[in-house]
């Protein structure tokens, strides 16, 4: 009965879920299946709580009184998906390469990865607690050119929900100006689990943003940077990118090396010395 009563709230009370089609049809009817084995396996209703707390996971857009279009939800789901290849390849310890490290034990790997390319993983400990380093990865993205000289601006072109955006990306030249101008079109999800924090994202379509004139539209490939307290330090925070680029055009394999590892490098070096120049106060003002 219960099931039932919230099947009816969740879905046949509403007149438009009559005309839904695609992938918010789809979405429905997967709640709906999940419900179902949820009740079987959990007669206590304790399912039932779950559900009153995690509304948003579990009926997403509707109970929040949001509609993706099918667009949008294609957007969530380009961005989970590149979250979940590139822990993949994180996961994976064996076959990574050291090209450069640091006095202060920062260092860049590298790995050849089947139908993705060259990736660049970058390992750095950052004398800053978890939640100020999310604020200004994330919740500050907009202003990380105005710190990291690598970046000339990031635009937020779209928000869809509370973990994904689309984001344009102008980046300065470099080498010498061996590379220039380019620019990235790019789907960001961002989730929190408890203590661990990842940033994940790739290159998208986006109609409202054709390519710029005199830019190259390079592409990013599955990328993500995951935080994480340090073990016996929760004021300091680990920090992993990997970094996974086609930058287009005809350069050389050894300039496009060389430029990915010195751009994870010098990114490093910029927090650092962004975060220290910038008080946490100061930051949430």
């Amino acid at each position: 009965m219960l099931l039932a009563t919230f099947k009816l709230c969740a879905g046949s009370s509403y007149r438009h879920m009559r005309n839904m089609k695609g992938l918010r049809h789809q979405a429905m009817l997967a709640i709906g299946q999940e419900l179902n084995r949820r009740a079987l396996g959990d007669p206590s209703g304790a399912w039932i709580n779950q559900v009153r707390h995690r509304r948003s996971s579990l009926l997403g857009s509707r109970l929040e009184e949001t509609l993706y279009s099918d667009q949008e939800l294609a957007y969530i789901q380009q961005g989970e998906e590149a979250m979940q290849k590139a822990l993949g390849i994180l996961s994976n310890q064996e076959g990574w390469k050291k090209e450069n490290q640091q006095e202060n034990g920062d260092k860049v790997l590298s790995k050849m990865i089947p139908d993705v390319g060259k990736v660049f993983r970058l390992e750095v400990v950052v004398d800053q607690p978890l939640d100020r380093l999310y604020e200004e990865l994330v919740e500050r993205m907009e202003a990380m050119g105005e710190w990291n000289p690598n970046v000339k601006e990031i635009k937020v072109l779209q928000r869809i929900g509370k973990d994904t955006v689309i984001t344009h990306e102008l980046a300065a030249e470099a080498a010498g100006n061996l590379v220039g101008p380019r620019d990235f079109v790019s789907v960001r999800c961002a989730k929190r689990r408890g203590s661990t924090c990842v940033l994940a994202g790739m290159a998208t379509q986006f109609g409202e943003m054709p390519e710029q004139k005199g830019v190259i539209r390079a592409e990013h490939g599955p990328t993500c940077m995951v935080l994480h307290p340090l073990a016996g330090s929760p004021s300091k925070t680990k920090l992993t990118w990997l970094l996974s680029i086609d930058l287009k055009g005809w350069l050389p394999k050894t300039i496009i090396n060389q430029v990915l590892s010195q751009t994870q490098m010098e990114f490093a070096k910029h927090l650092r010395k962004h975060l220290e120049s910038r008080p946490a106060a100061e930051a949430r003002c």
